[in-house]
């Protein structure tokens, strides 16, 4: 499943009676400086996932973007996406709104593809003008009108910023920070001064957590089954 999230603190279980832990499903994981880590969990009705938070002008975000969702078909796994624009970035902040206008107003699919090929072209866009032309043209291109103003009161933006304050919140401090959870556990596959994204690194651990959701039953099971002798 590919989610994307779009508010904060309210789309994950908040009365959670212990703190996620950090642990590695396979290989090693970095010491990370994230602070309220409740945040990472699964949605509902999902095991594993895949979390990101990405710039649409982050080199970096591109190399690894087609790997995130190639590791999502092959585990299963959901894949949320959440928006962290850098300040330093001029147009990607538009470029995430214009993602938003196309996931709300057209068609989620479409809007993932949107994404895709912005991260292809991000040699292609220096500023908000280059932006606005280019996705005047993209959604051309794919038999849409473009609007005459794409978010007139705000309401894409503000679910842009959240994604942004939900990122501070865990105090993300570099993109492409991703890491893959389960309800009790996650490990950082990239996002620390120490660990560049490595596509097998997350290949690894998604499969792991999953092989682990997958046997816990089975464990608790055996367990109960034992104390009860």
């Amino acid at each position: 499943m590919l989610l994307r999230k779009r508010v904060v603190a309210g789309l994950f279980a908040l009365a959670l009676s212990t703190p996620l832990m950090h642990a590695q499903f396979s290989g090693q994981s970095p010491r990370d400086n994230f602070r309220d880590t409740s945040i990472l969990r699964p949605p509902a009705g999902s095991k594993v996932a895949i979390i990101v938070f990405e710039d649409l002008g982050c080199p970096a975000c591109a190399k690894a973007h087609p790997y995130e969702q190639e590791v999502q078909k092959s585990t299963g796994a959901t894949l949320v996406r959440y928006d962290f624009p850098l300040e330093g970035h001029i147009w990607t902040f538009d470029g995430a709104v214009a993602a938003r206008y196309i996931q709300d107003k057209i068609n989620p699919k479409l809007a993932d593809q949107f994404r895709s090929d912005v991260f292809a072209s991000q040699m292609q866009i220096s500023n908000r003008e280059d932006l606005h032309a280019y996705t005047d043209k993209w959604l051309k291109a794919h038999g849409q009108n473009p609007p005459f103003v794409m978010d007139p009161g705000g309401k894409l933006a503000a679910e842009v910023k959240a994604d942004y304050d939900l990122g501070r919140r865990l105090n993300v401090e570099y993109t492409p920070t991703i890491v893959v959870v389960t309800k009790d556990h996650y490990q950082v596959i990239s996002g620390t001064a120490s660990l560049n994204f490595d596509p097998g690194n997350l290949q690894r651990a998604t499969e792991a957590a999953v092989a682990q959701t997958k046997s816990a039953p089975a464990h608790a099971a055996a367990a109960k089954k034992t104390s009860a002798h």
